[in-house]
Order: structure tokens, then sequence, then C-alpha cells
């Protein structure tokens, strides 16, 4: 995994992990918002709401959020527009999904907003590290012949 240390002055952040599971699943498990509410700790228990958008929970402090996933298969990104309205949503995360011989390899980037404080940017760089190790075990057990990644 990749890391950078949480800081005031980074302007982004990403975190990568290894997954031996073809692109091409790894990308349709991205880009599926239902699926964003089993791994995404800000996103938790994501329902559809209607226009490709799904709202879901914080762990950390119940909020609703509001999530619009976009995939483009050319480039294997997925841009999650988020935000706290359905109607008020901003490209802020990115998914990039890249094949490599042994399956692939997922990578979460973050864009620090304006307004985010240094408590609030350093938990974001702290789910997204954990995040791509759940999105990992998450496809690996499904390919391996677990139980179906819900």
């Amino acid at each position: 995994m990749v890391m950078q240390a949480a800081s005031s002055h980074l302007a982004s952040h990403s975190a990568s992990a290894p997954c031996r599971v073809p692109a091409s699943e790894a990308l349709a498990f991205l880009a599926d918002g239902l699926q964003l509410g089993t791994w995404a700790f800000g996103c938790w228990q994501a329902e559809a709401v209607g226009g490709g958008v799904v709202r879901g929970r914080s762990l950390f402090d119940d909020s609703t959020s509001w999530v619009r996933p976009t995939a483009d298969a050319a480039s294997m990104t997925v841009v999650y527009h988020v935000g706290g309205a359905p109607d008020a949503l901003t490209p802020r995360i990115h998914a990039l999904v890249q094949a490599d011989p042994a399956g692939c390899r997922i990578s979460l980037h973050a864009t620090r907003t304006a307004d985010m404080d240094d408590a609030r940017w350093l938990r974001l760089v702290r789910c997204h590290e954990l995040e791509v190790l759940l999105i990992q075990a998450r496809l690996e057990r499904r390919a391996a012949g677990g139980s179906r990644v819900l």
C-alpha cells in the first residue's frame, strides 16, 4: 500500500492495494453505488435514491452522505461525486484500476477541499488507507468462492 502522511500542506492523497481479480471486475465493483455502502466509511449501508445517486451514513457521526459514482471504462476510473445533498454533489474522490499480471491495483485518490480542516483531512486519509484493503478483501474473497459481496 502506498501512503502519504496527512498534513495541512498536502492537497491530495493516494492509497492503493494489489488485488487478485481481473481489472474489469474491480472496476464494476467500484462503480456500483450499492457496493460503496460495504466499504466506504463515509457512506455505510448505501441505498439507491435515483439518478445513479446513493445515500449512506457516516460511521463517524451518522450524518447522511450522498454519492454518485461515474465510471469510465476506457480510463478504468470511477469518479465519486460527493455532497451533503443529492443536488449539491462535487467530484472529490477518484478510483483508478490498473491491470497487472496478477490481477490489478486499486487506488483511491482524494483532493483536499478548502473547507476541510486538518482533523477532517487526516480522517479521510486514514479511511482511504483502510478502504482499499476492504475493497481488496471483498473482491478476493468473492473470487475465491467465498460468499457473495453484499
